[in-house]
């Protein structure tokens, strides 16, 4: 009796990453630049729904965690990539076509016409997720990285703790770039970076790094043009998976 190949009893697609995988060591399944992703059915319907992920703020979390086929770690994930695995998700859960409220106009997009941002062609991607940058003000050489969604992760719970010592602080920029920034003038240790951000960062170099990684960044480009065409935010919520959805 020959082997029957088991066939999965789910439908999937694969989907391309912004980063088209460059930026992920050898060996992660990432590096191919793709992840296989299966259609949504009511067992994803339940994630949506469910009070204890919605509370916690994990709720997509799970959504995109079941809908990967791919053995992937999503903490590894590139935000930008996670933005794209988002939106495949909702067009393999509820279809292409999404309407949003905003600013008291209603918008109609169809999400599969979203584009990739272009990598940027002066940028050696091909290192890594390993980049420099003269800090245009101080002078100072600096290294960083592309946040992962687990990075972001350790950013928001870095914030939470900040936020019961100091319920009136708001450290989310300068909290963030300690987890950007890798090196200084050669100098990779944490508290050294830590220092550097609280006490040396020009407010005029941390725009222009900002706006450096903005550039840089693989994502899927998340506006559509208004009516007056002013680029307008598509929203990624609960609501954005399901539009009637009644929590």
């Amino acid at each position: 009796m020959e082997n029957q190949v088991t066939k999965p009893k789910f439908p999937t697609e694969m989907v391309d990453l912004p980063s088209k995988g460059l930026l992920y060591p050898e060996g992660s399944p990432l590096r191919s630049g793709q992840v296989e992703m299966k259609y949504m059915t009511a067992r994803e319907e339940d994630i949506l729904t469910n009070q204890n992920y919605i509370q916690q703020g994990t709720v997509l979390d799970k959504l995109i965690e079941s809908l990967i086929v791919s053995k992937i770690d999503i903490k590894e994930l590139l935000v930008g990539d996670k933005n794209a695995i988002l939106i495949a998700s909702r067009i393999l859960g509820y279809g292409q076509d999404y309407e949003f409220e905003t600013g008291g106009k209603i918008y109609q997009v169809d999400l599969t016409t979203l584009k990739d941002k272009e990598l940027s062609e002066d940028v050696n991607y091909e290192n890594g997720n390993n980049f420099e940058f003269t800090l245009p003000a101080s002078k100072d050489q600096i290294t960083f990285k592309l946040l992962t969604h687990g990075d972001e992760t350790a950013v928001d719970q870095e914030l939470r703790g900040l936020k019961k010592i100091n319920p009136n602080g708001s450290p989310e920029l300068s909290t963030r770039l300690k987890y950007i920034i890798t090196s200084v003038n050669g100098d990779t240790d944490r508290k050294t970076i830590r220092e550097f951000v609280d006490n040396e960062l020009l407010a005029r170099d941390s725009r222009a790094l900002r706006q450096e990684i903005k550039r840089i960044s693989p994502d899927i480009d998340l506006t559509i043009k208004g009516d007056d065409g002013e680029d307008i935010a598509i929203p990624i919520s609960l609501n954005f998976f399901w539009p009637d959805l009644n929590l």
